[in-house]
């Protein structure tokens, strides 16, 4: 009896001094890691966890894989399908509390959010999202993307992340399906671009210089990006910098599985590690579904439905194009995939306009003297 004691006063001590070293007092998450898969060889991804479990000793790796010569917790796995279904196993069972793999499949409806680091300064940005479908629809799934974006910024401590939106086709769609949540109730902190003339829609400048914490996009988008953050340095063969494409997030969703490419290096693999514990510590499976609770509050399927509601191209055959006049007003400020749209709704009102394109994005060119009525039409049918 005395001896149980005092080996449980011994433990309880040992606790504390590795408390005091690490500055982890409490339960660690425990995250495992796939080895299997990898472009650079189990070796590498092996490496890079226990670097992770040096540089940050408030998680708990588990390697999963062949390899069994190393100081971490190891899981035998024979090829990369039965790593992940080893993986999936500990997390349902509650073995893991996180996991990082390579080459995973989301259900329809979730993607993930990135973590990389601008080339020039050095600027933690999240990215959202990466790989993965938040909806099959282009512009729907992107403002899906800014909410679990938001989500996964909250649970990794930042708790009123600034939110741009990359300058690409669908962004100006996106800013006012946003802006239509934001005058209903929910909470989103834009930002405005380093370039003079401003705005939510982010330029590549803007890009390099990490000016958002979360910077929208549609995944296919973000993957390039991701894979040009990290290996800037290298040539693109072996990924060094950033924490990888991130957690899958979205509604419902109940697991936090991280994602990194198979050229990912050591440095990346540790990152997004430590991005995965910091997701378990945040309580990410809460915080996104928070933020998709707040923007179903704000009337976010009535906004959706919106967007999927544009004329059908049968129905703009049958508009009459009005007489020609010469055109030399550029209307801008509308998205180009509903450009032609915008058009044919100003024909409708017996305004001739054309589109074209100028350097700052897709334009709307009407005469002079139509100006002021092609913009109170354009306004009226939300194409402004």
């Amino acid at each position: 009896m005395e001896n149980n004691v005092q080996n449980t006063i011994a433990d309880v001590f040992n606790e504390i001094a590795q408390g005091l070293e690490s500055g982890n007092f409490g339960s660690r998450p425990r995250v495992g890691v796939t080895l299997l898969g990898s472009e650079h060889g189990e070796e590498e991804v092996l490496r890079g966890a226990e670097l992770a479990q040096a540089n940050d000793p408030s998680i708990e790796v588990v390697a999963i894989g062949t390899l069994t010569d190393t100081k971490l917790e190891t899981v035998a796995a024979k090829d990369p399908e039965d790593g992940h279904n080893k993986m999936d196993e500990m997390l349902a069972d509650g073995r893991l509390d996180a996991a990082v793999t390579m080459h995973y499949t989301f259900p329809i409806g979730v993607s993930t959010v990135g973590h990389s680091t601008t080339p020039g300064i050095g600027k933690n940005m999240f990215l959202a999202n990466t790989t993965g479908t938040s909806d099959m629809e282009r512009i729907s799934a992107m403002v899906k993307n800014t909410i679990s974006g938001i989500g996964v910024a909250k649970a990794n401590g930042i708790e009123n992340p600034t939110v741009g939106i990359l300058n690409i086709d669908g962004a100006h769609q996106v800013e006012k399906a946003l802006n239509k949540l934001k005058n209903n109730g929910y909470e989103i902190n834009f930002t405005q671009s380093h370039r003079a003339d401003g705005g939510v829609e982010m330029r590549g400048n803007d890009l390099l210089q990490g000016v958002p914490d979360i910077m929208v996009m549609d995944s296919l988008t973000g993957n390039i990006i991701t894979k040009v953050m990290s290996s800037f340095l290298t040539g693109g063969s072996y990924e060094s910098v950033g924490e990888g494409y991130g957690p899958g997030a979205g509604k419902g969703y109940d697991k936090i599985i991280n994602i990194v490419s198979r050229a990912s290096g050591a440095n990346v693999i540790a990152g997004a590690l430590s991005y995965a514990g910091r997701c378990v510590k945040g309580n990410l499976i809460d915080k996104v579904n928070a933020e998709y609770k707040a923007a179903e509050n704000a009337g976010l399927s009535e906004v959706l439905d919106n967007l999927t509601a544009a004329p059908k191209k049968e129905e703009q055959a049958k508009v009459k194009e009005p007489a020609k006049k010469a055109v030399s007003e550029a209307i801008l400020g509308i998205d180009i995939l509903v450009l032609e749209d915008a058009v044919t709704e100003l024909w409708k009102a017996d305004i001739y306009a054309t589109s074209g394109m100028g350097c700052t994005g897709p334009v709307v060119m009407v005469a002079p003297e139509d100006e002021d009525h092609a913009r109170e039409v354009l306004k009226k049918a939300d194409y402004l």
